[in-house]
């Protein structure tokens, strides 16, 4: 008999009593016991009733590879009665046939729950007509357009499972993170009871945060340089090793732990030839009887090191680890903790090294420390009212079963003018039983669930015609023009062509010493104001915007130091973009007050702009290459000084409405992570962008901390 600890209990109580439930503890709390108990009891009784199919559970992870872990792990318990089953796209016929007609614990992920198992809900009827629990795992991981997708996903499921008269709980599983019953209620468009003190034994572990030193080489215009998060970390484990450490590292690119190893292989071979053997990168692409040699290696203490990639973050089935060093903050707390939760020996403790990036986030981490050891800030954040995501939605929606009034509440936003909208296109015909799909291909095609919109970019290796991956049509011109150093599940491409009518772009595999980062110039329109609040004589707005970017050149870093190699100009055509943004005003009488010369105020707002694009990730889980932003001494639309931070899909992707809500702490952090800077006038580490279309000029670093300390005086 297993027993359970009190977050466990406390959630496995909630699900079995039918409230739909979040549990959001920490690493290897057993989370998946929460849900376990509840969904396998169910199971087990159900089936004891004379002639009845039994209750049936749907589980949906983000990733094929974590419902497949999922399966070998509960298969493991033996439970009578539970005939589970993985139901993705390397299923077979007979596996898929056997899953829809016999499965009872039914694991997939929202791409086949989109194109299979709603799009042809008749055949799977008995499934959901007996649906008791549907578990959503690693929740958290759902956020931006993605999240928005999944969000409509999952209110059709709800509609088609009433429809088989089943109402089924919902059990999500989160890391630690905010506002998770605020997440998870968005996700399932129904309220969501948070479970968040985390009952679990947990040894000690120390998390130590690095910041590289300075190098003799300049950047742009002068700026100090930082030697690179690889370099050092390389370094850390050469020296981790020599003391017997077992540690394990992430990188972010295949070719990134490759170098790695390398490097700190060439510095142990100083010191010693045999522990240089110890040392050895990790990554995919191997053949798997490689891995597995690779992991027995590791498991044995045979290897002391090994360096992987981020991507491999949840597939690494290996314990006994002292140490993980992170080659920079892995974008979201909840991932840090994860990474830094493979180290600590049956319940000792471990280490976290958290080698800091060349950037103005990593930069703050390392200066403000209870941002990462204090209650979570960040929250996933999604936007679930998105019309360029409701409306292919809808459409499959009544493809499965025809729309009526009452199906318009399922969904979020002004649905009624979606639906208007997509009559009017032809894409649905209203007759006396609601709205029907009117054409003959699948509805179920319009949306790309793990895109942005518009038609993607299709990536083909030149040299043997494979297709690689996608892009969105939106971030294309970013990331895959020619000369772009592209990165694709760990593999480093180099692309020769980009060819936007044909939505193609042509690279190949390579091992330049460089990477790429696309520079753009901006125009913002504003076209309507959702929410505005005062900040004494300051304003705060959210709303929607019109948005002119074009991607002019691009520049060349040198991949280890960080050294700026050149810039090379692109002609590529402006783009428009209508999206949310949240932006802020000051008037000329506190912009005198400021001190700010007003020769410099450009440079001023400039500098606050960049840095603040920076740290929005702290408190919403997006990229800085997910948003953008505008700054001017005087905009069109506002009259005053203004500066913009938006999101970079179509529809916004809740970023945007993030900093809103939380502006004060935002725009707080930002002031303080320029101030913590060491450098005199501005570097990458704070004011400096990679993707500045004007050269990163002019900044002011002084000015900026002044114009954000006025704008704070007046903050809530």
């Amino acid at each position: 008999m297993v027993a359970l600890w009190s977050h466990q209990a406390e959630a496995a109580e909630l699900a079995w009593s039918g409230r739909h439930t979040v549990i959001a503890t920490g690493t290897a709390s057993g989370k998946s016991l929460a849900y376990l108990v509840p969904t396998l009891s169910a199971i087990a009784a159900s089936v004891e009733r004379p002639g009845a199919r039994g209750d049936t559970v749907l589980y949906v992870s983000p990733t094929k590879a974590l419902a497949h872990d999922q399966f070998a792990a509960m298969t493991g318990l033996g439970v009578p009665g539970v005939r589970a089953t993985t139901f993705d796209g390397d299923s077979s016929r007979e596996e898929r046939d056997w899953a829809r007609n016999h499965g009872n614990y039914l694991l997939t992920n929202p791409d086949m729950l989109h194109r299979t198992m709603l799009s042809s809900h008749a055949r799977w009827a008995l499934f959901w007509g007996a649906l008791r629990y549907v578990v959503i795992d690693e929740c958290h991981h759902y956020r931006g357009v993605f999240g928005a997708h999944v969000a409509q996903i999952i209110r059709r499921l709800r509609r088609v499972a009433a429809h088989y008269g089943a109402e089924p709980t919902f059990v999500l599983a989160s890391a630690t993170a905010a506002t998770p019953e605020i997440t998870a209620s968005r996700l399932v468009g129904q309220p969501v009871t948070a479970v968040m003190n985390d009952g679990s034994p947990r040894g000690r572990t120390a998390l130590a945060l690095w910041e590289p030193p300075l190098t003799s080489m300049r950047g742009e215009h002068g700026a100090p340089v930082r030697r690179s998060a690889a370099a050092e970390s390389a370094d850390l484990i050469a020296d981790l090793v020599v003391d017997g450490v077992r540690t394990l590292a992430f990188v972010r690119s295949r070719r990134g732990a490759e170098t790695v190893a390398l490097q700190a292989k060439n510095a142990l071979a100083a010191v010693d030839a045999d522990l240089a053997l110890r040392v050895a990168p990790y990554r995919g692409g191997y053949l798997p009887e490689d891995r597995r040699a690779l992991e027995q290696r590791l498991k044995s203490g045979e290897l002391l090191a090994v360096a992987a990639t981020n991507a491999l973050e949840l597939g690494i089935d290996i314990h006994g680890l002292d140490a993980v060093v992170m080659a920079g903050f892995p974008g979201t707390r909840a991932s840090m903790w994860q990474q830094i939760g493979r180290s600590g020996r049956e319940g000792q403790g471990g280490l976290g090294l958290l080698v800091a990036r060349d950037d103005p986030l990593d930069t703050y981490l390392v200066t403000h420390p209870e941002a990462l050891l204090g209650a979570p800030v960040e929250a996933s954040v999604f936007d679930p009212a998105n019309p360029y995501v409701v409306a292919p939605h809808l459409c499959a929606a009544a493809q499965e079963l025809p729309l009526v009034e009452s199906d318009l509440e399922l969904f979020d936003g002004d649905v009624e003018a979606v639906v208007a909208s997509l009559e009017a296109g032809g894409y649905l015909r209203r007759r006396s039983r609601g709205w029907y799909w009117t054409r003959r291909d699948r509805a179920a095609d319009l949306a790309d669930i793990r895109s942005s919109g518009g038609s993607p970019v299709r990536i083909i290796e030149g040299t043997t015609g494979r297709l690689i991956g996608t892009v969105d049509a939106s971030s294309a011109h970013s990331t895959v023009h020619a000369g772009a150093v592209y990165i694709h599940q760990g593999d480093t491409f180099l692309v020769a062509v980009f060819d936007e009518a044909e939505g193609v772009a042509v690279a190949d595999l390579a091992r330049p010493d460089h990477s790429t980062h696309a520079r753009e110039v901006t125009d913002i329109r504003v076209l309507s104001t959702h929410l505005a609040t005062s900040w004494g004589r300051a304003t705060l707005s959210f709303g929607a915007v019109d948005v002119s970017s074009q991607v002019v050149s691009f520049l060349k870093k040198r991949s280890l130091t960080g050294e700026v190699l050149g810039e090379e100009p692109l002609d590529l055509p402006a783009r428009q973009l209508a999206t949310n943004a949240v932006w802020w005003t000051l008037d000329d009488d506190q912009l005198r007050s400021s001190g700010v010369d007003p020769r410099d105020i450009p440079g001023a707002a400039h500098a606050a702009e960049h840095a603040s694009i920076g740290l929005l990730p702290l408190f919403a889980t997006c990229d800085r290459w997910d948003i953008g932003g505008v700054s001017t001494a005087i905009h069109e639309d506002t009259g005053l000084l203004s500066v913009f931070v938006y999101d970079g899909h179509p529809g916004g992707a809740g970023f945007a409405e993030r900093g809103f809500e939380v502006a004060a702490q935002w725009l707080g952090a930002t002031r303080d992570g320029i101030a913590s800077c060491a450098c005199d006038e501005g570097c990458p580490s704070c004011v400096q962008s990679p993707k500045c279309g004007n050269g990163n000029n002019p900044l002011d670093k002084r000015g900026a901390i002044l114009l954000l300390d006025e704008l704070l005086d007046g903050a809530p």
